[in-house]
C-alpha cells in the first residue's frame, strides 16, 4: 500500500472529490430505484416496449413486450448501478486514503462502468435501438448524455492526476 504523507496536489484532490461526487449520484440512483422501484420500472418498460415511438413498422419488430424481460433488464439495471456505486464508494475511499494508484485504478473502473451503462445502454441501445429518441414522454437521452459526459471528464481528471504524479517521480 502506497499512501503518502506529502500535501495532496490539486489534481489528486479534484479526482478524489469527483469521484465521490459521482459515487454519491450512483448511490442515490441505485437507492432511489430499489426503494421506489415502479417509477423507473415504467419507465424501462415503456422504452423496451417502443409504445411512444413513431410505431414504424420496420423498427417495431425490436420491442420487448414481455413484462418478465423488461423487468429482468430493469433489475439488471439496479444491480450495475449499485455495482458501480460500491466501486465508485470503495475508489473514492481510496483517494481519501492517498493510495492514490489503487484510488485512480478502483476509480477508473467505476467510472468505465457508469460510462457503459449510460452510454451503451441508456444512449446506443436505449436512445437508437429502442428509438427513445422518438418519444416525447419517456425520453431520458438528456440526463444520459449528462452523466456520460460528466463521468468522462472526471474519468480525465482521474488519469492527468496520475500523468502528474508520474512526471513529478522522474
Amino acid at each position: 500500500m502506497s499512501t503518502s504523507t506529502t500535501p495532496r496536489g490539486g489534481l489528486s484532490l479534484a479526482a478524489m472529490l469527483l469521484t465521490a461526487t459521482i459515487a454519491l449520484y450512483m448511490a442515490l440512483v441505485a437507492f432511489g430505484n430499489i426503494t421506489d422501484f415502479g417509477t423507473n420500472q415504467q419507465f424501462v418498460r415503456h422504452v423496451l416496449a417502443m409504445d411512444t415511438t413513431f410505431k414504424d413498422e420496420d423498427l417495431m419488430w425490436r420491442a420487448v413486450t414481455s413484462q418478465g424481460l423488461q423487468d429482468a433488464a430493469y433489475v439488471g439495471i439496479i444491480v450495475w448501478e449499485t455495482l458501480a456505486a460500491l466501486v465508485l464508494i470503495f475508489g473514492s475511499w481510496l483517494w481519501v486514503r492517498r493510495d492514490e494508484q489503487r484510488a485512480r485504478q478502483w476509480s477508473t473502473y467505476g467510472l468505465l462502468m457508469v460510462m457503459l451503462l449510460f452510454g451503451a445502454g441508456f444512449i446506443a441501445i436505449g436512445g437508437e435501438w429502442f428509438s427513445m429518441w422518438q418519444s416525447k414522454s419517456w425520453n431520458g437521452l438528456d440526463a444520459a448524455t449528462r452523466i456520460f459526459l460528466f463521468s468522462g471528464v472526471v474519468l480525465i481528471v482521474n488519469q492527468l492526476s496520475g500523468r502528474r504524479a508520474d512526471a513529478s517521480a522522474s
